[in-house]
């Protein structure tokens, strides 16, 4: 399997409100840039889509080094609890709805094709890559506010 390197972020203009993403995939010396936008998003839907992203890019099933700042995905994969929440149907510990379903389910099924090791990073720190996924996630928050 190939091994790659995955750095994600997401941003929030409000939230809800304008979001962006941002991706940098690295592999063998080489470096590939992705981002994106919604009009009207949450930052954690922005957070797990630049996951997504990163991982769909991928051609064929792959070993990755994850890195992203969100607490949310790090935990909700690591400790286990996207797993439960789709095998209870979406319904957390606490009987309340799971957000964000639909972009679980993709990120799920991703997780079985490749093979992930999460890491997580302070965000804001000056980590080199954190600081372009974020400032990548930010110029498109910006875009979709146009």
């Amino acid at each position: 399997m190939k091994k790659v390197e995955i750095f994600t972020d997401g941003a929030c203009s409000g939230n809800p409100g304008p979001g962006g993403y941002g991706v940098i995939l690295k592999y063998k010396g080489s470096e590939k840039e992705l981002s994106g936008g919604e009009r009207e998003t949450t930052n954690n839907r922005m957070e797990l889509t630049a996951v997504i992203t990163g991982l769909s890019a991928l051609k064929e099933p792959c070993e990755v080094e994850l890195y992203s700042d969100s607490k949310y995905i790090i935990d909700a994969v690591t400790k286990g609890w996207a797993k439960k929440w789709q095998a209870n149907g979406w319904i957390k510990g606490d009987k309340k709805p799971a957000l964000n379903s639909d972009l679980w389910e993709k990120l799920l099924l991703l997780l079985e094709v490749h093979k992930v090791n999460f890491i997580w990073v302070k965000g804001h720190a000056g980590h080199p890559e954190n600081e372009r996924c974020d400032k990548l996630a930010v110029e498109q928050s910006q875009l979709m506010k146009q």
